[in-house]
């Protein structure tokens, strides 16, 4: 018979004592970092204060530094985690930091001195690099023409391949052997940036526009490539990007011209073909800045602009040419 009052299974063993968690070392304290008092014989040339002389001695400054880098790898573990909150983290492409730029205190133009340039091609090459534009000669944001004036006073205008390979210097061309030559000289040629811009007119979506600085560009993604702009520029400034493997890094079958480098411009920096010029034919500023290189050039030697009777109103003004100019 059985008890009730006897267990049926045996009293458990009794649990162990979790062994108590020793207490972590104490962190060192930071030592305390004097002011610096005012820049002394020991201060740098830039104003900042040497280390003897701030009262810090090297072994303050390492025991400081063993304390502080855990805590700055702490950061950067938890900063991490927090990007991969976000949608994609920190951009790869971030741009650079820079000065922001406020294209409406800006007005560019361009001098054009044909008395100087030596027809070399050199800001075409420049030119087709930077922009990554087709090595085919037809299409080219800026090319050199030869302008040759027989005694009749006839002004006969050639550029074979653009002038990239360039010209010898003073050579009329063969076709014109033989002929009585008065005056030979090269005329680089570019988008005018015109301030009645007949390109911006046409387009039917407004791919085509004029910055506020006076630059005007064509915004790939709207641009449907019907070349009416192509058609509207009296000057043969544009051209259609092609397709193929020689493509440029911009978008097949959209419109494409000279933006003065509007990348470099707007970063500082003149365009690829000023740089380029080995004779300085080429001249670029601001026009609202009365001490920039292209408002002297404007105000010391006289100028003229291509066809002024359409009234376009370049913004690329040339040094040295002659009645052609408005035909």
């Amino acid at each position: 018979m059985i008890d009730v009052n006897e267990r049926l299974d045996p009293e458990p063993p009794a649990v162990p004592a979790v062994p108590a968690v020793p207490a972590p070392p104490a962190v060192p304290a930071v030592p305390a970092v004097p002011a610096p008092p005012d820049p002394g014989p020991d201060s740098l040339p830039d104003g900042r204060v040497s280390l003897s002389y701030a009262g810090v001695s090297r072994r303050q400054l390492l025991t400081l530094g063993a304390v502080a880098v855990p805590c700055l790898a702490g950061a950067t573990v938890l900063f991490d985690w927090l990007s991969g909150l976000t949608d994609g983290g920190v951009a790869a492409n971030a741009e650079p930091i820079v000065a922001r730029y406020d294209p409406a205190v800006h007005r560019w133009g361009f001098v054009v001195d044909t008395n100087t340039c030596i027809g070399c091609g050199l800001c075409g090459v420049a030119c087709k690099a930077e922009n990554h534009v087709p090595k085919d000669p037809e299409y080219a944001r800026t090319w050199v023409e030869r302008h040759t004036t027989t005694s009749d006073g006839t002004v006969h205008v050639d550029s074979p391949d653009g002038g990239i390979d360039g010209y010898e210097p003073g050579a009329p061309p063969a076709t014109l052997a033989g002929s009585s030559v008065t005056d030979v000289r090269f005329v680089a040629r570019l988008c005018m940036q015109c301030e009645n811009s007949p390109c911006t007119g046409v387009c039917p979506v407004g791919a085509t526009y004029r910055t506020p600085d006076g630059i005007i560009l064509v915004d790939e993604e709207r641009c449907i490539g019907c070349g009416y702009c192509v058609v509207a520029c009296p000057y043969g400034a544009r051209y259609i990007v092609p397709a193929g493997g020689d493509m440029p890094r911009g978008v097949a079958g959209v419109a494409d011209k000279c933006t003065f480098c509007y990348h470099r411009i707007t970063t500082g920096r003149r365009p690829a073909c000023v740089e380029a010029c080995p004779v300085g034919a080429r001249t670029f500023g601001d026009l609202n800045d009365p001490a920039s290189p292209v408002s002297v050039a404007l105000r010391e030697k006289p100028t003229k602009t291509l066809k002024s009777d359409l009234g376009t109103k370049p913004r690329v003004f040339y040094v040295g040419l002659e009645g052609e100019v408005d035909a």
